[in-house]
């Protein structure tokens, strides 16, 4: 097939480094993306967030990804004018791909960037996708849109390539410069050139799938593994509770074993593992395959809230007042995405109890606006409560010492631990604790 590349890509990998890269959506996956790829290339970034922009030109990052010192440096410029990024050789998407009320596909926001892109491509433009789909989903929803709105043909004036963002929330280990990227592309050319530039921005390198399919498939097995691994450990958990076993020890002790796989209970959430299994699961259906086992993990996973705020509300008298620590999705991070510490909270005061709220880390606006709670500000100077949930394994909150945890509940009352994360504290005998 013949292409007709802008100047600066060429079949020979020859990528001029004054390529011009536009990434559409700075979120969790985006910023680390621009950041990374600005050390070799110029680029500009798009959002619909006109306080998110801002932010980041003032060179802040509130989901605390990118340093204040690495983003102040970096050559990225920021706009919420997608006409801006008209002159990109290539457009990265990397915006959300949630599900709805159903549980089905919401490609919504895909399908706008799309809709946004269109117009302003340029003859010759690769647009890539990195958002999590399933199957299919580049080449039949994204291809057509951008014809229809550019006028031009697919595989033949413009091509399309994806590949999955790996972002782990927190993780300042495997970070987008420094993991593998997988790439694709809609012709070994494409492929060519996206392997340079990704190559370009991480010194973990890359690996070219067969196919765009492939690349896509690839991505959403990875957190519907994920997913049936933990619903294993859920499982087995519930099942050690009714035994009256820690599932915590009995971890610790299978993983002894060499080729134990290291999976711990608690709750799926986020913009990933508890999203994407879905994802494939409606592919699934589509084809006339029932994804039996993956929607069981789902339902699993998905019952865990219900299951801690009744295993806590159990065990403390009626009308008690307790304290949640932690309401971001995971430990460590800001993000509220598809929490479910926010079921446990429900659950617990279905069953009567009042429930106060503390996290450090999440925005204390977003969390009274998507949910309805009001963080409680400090630890400081707390006391009187029946019991304490520790939700969330922030590291303030294991560095509590042992004198200021108990001076939060009154004398007798429970300590709830979900994650560990006061396992092998030698607490008072007063004190009654309960663990999964």
């Amino acid at each position: 097939m013949t292409m007709t590349l802008p100047s600066a890509l060429d079949a020979e990998q020859n990528v001029d480094k004054n390529m011009k890269i536009s990434v559409v959506g700075l979120g969790y996956v985006g910023l680390p993306l621009a950041v990374a790829l600005s050390r070799q290339f110029n680029v500009i970034g798009f959002d619909i967030s006109k306080d998110r922009v801002s932010e980041l030109e003032a060179g802040h990052d509130r989901t605390m990804e990118i340093d204040p010192p690495v983003l102040r440096a970096s050559t990225v410029t920021y706009t919420t004018d997608i006409a801006q990024t008209a002159e990109a050789d290539l457009h990265i998407v990397t915006v959300p791909t949630p599900v709805d009320e159903g549980n089905k596909p919401d490609l919504k926001p895909l399908e706008s960037a799309c809709k946004a892109i269109a117009p302003i491509m340029k003859k010759g433009s690769i647009v890539v996708v990195e958002s999590t789909v399933y199957p299919g989903v580049t080449e039949d929803v994204c291809g057509p849109i951008l014809e229809a709105g550019s006028g031009l043909v697919c595989g033949q004036d413009f091509y399309l390539g994806y590949s999955p963002e790996r972002i782990n929330p927190g993780d300042r280990v495997h970070t987008v410069d420094k993991i593998i990227k997988v790439i694709a592309g809609q012709t070994e050319q494409v492929a060519d050139i996206l392997e340079v530039v990704y190559g370009a921005a991480t010194t973990g390198g890359t690996f070219r799938a067969r196919n765009i399919k492939t690349a896509e498939a690839a991505k959403v097995i990875e957190n519907a593994q994920r997913d049936i691994n933990i619903a294993f450990i859920n499982e087995a958990t519930m099942i050690f509770q009714k035994l009256g076993i820690s599932a915590y020890d009995v971890l610790e002790t299978a993983g002894t074993k060499w080729n134990f796989l290291n999976f711990t209970p608690g709750l799926v959430g986020g913009h990933c593992i508890g999203i994407d299994p879905f994802y494939l699961a409606h592919r699934a259906t589509e084809v006339g395959h029932d994804p039996d086992l993956i929607l069981t993990g789902r339902r699993i996973n998905e019952s865990m809230a219900g299951f801690i705020a009744n295993s806590v509300g159990s065990r403390i008298p009626a009308g008690s007042k307790i304290l949640v620590l932690g309401l971001t999705f995971k430990e460590n991070v800001p993000d509220l995405r598809n929490t479910k510490i926010t079921e446990i909270v429900s659950g617990l005061q279905e069953l009567g109890h009042s429930v106060d709220v503390h996290d450090p880390l999440a925005d204390k606006a977003e969390a009274q606006q998507f949910f309805g709670i009001d963080l409680i500000g400090t630890l400081a100077n707390l006391q009187g409560y029946d019991a304490i949930v520790g939700a969330v394994a922030h590291s303030v909150y294991k560095e509590l010492s042992d004198v200021a945890l108990e001076s939060i509940i009154k004398p007798g009352g429970l300590i709830a631990d979900v994650k560990g994360i006061w396992r092998g504290r030698e607490l008072s005998e007063a004190t009654k604790r309960w663990q999964l």
